[in-house]
């Protein structure tokens, strides 16, 4: 969850109202490590789409599930690494398929070279003594 300085677009104001809280609680979600807004040169918060959707999340995981901060950062942390076994398994799967054609095509080679050379008769010299 590493960004770039300032990638995000909101001032934490306006990041509040769209994630209907108050922007305290998205300081203190800051200081608890369940949010790393990006900062501009002058080391002001600046919120992403991305941060409004880990905001909502929070919400949801505090007020509809009822869990403590301190689960709300597990449950994220494991989605965070659900998602990435996700895509290391999509990887690996297109690496397999990736490989699985070169095999058929490598088989297919060997099997037109074995055909071509069981189609050409075999000369053999027969020497008469």
């Amino acid at each position: 969850m590493k960004k770039e300085p300032c990638d995000g677009v909101y001032i934490i104001s306006i990041a509040a109202k769209l994630a209907e809280m108050h922007p305290q609680t998205l300081r203190m979600y800051e200081r608890k490590g369940l949010l790393r807004p990006s900062r501009t040169p002058k080391n002001r918060r600046r919120y992403s789409d991305e941060d409004i959707k880990r905001l909502k999340r929070i919400q949801e995981l505090t007020q509809r599930e009822g869990l403590n901060l301190e689960g709300v950062k597990k449950v994220l942390e494991m989605e965070e690494e659900i998602a990435s076994l996700k895509k290391e398994i999509e990887r690996l799967r297109f690496e397999l398929e990736n490989a699985e054609s070169r095999v058929r095509e490598e088989i297919d080679q060997l099997k037109r070279r074995f055909a071509i050379s069981r189609a050409k008769p075999m000369s053999i010299a027969i020497r008469k003594s």
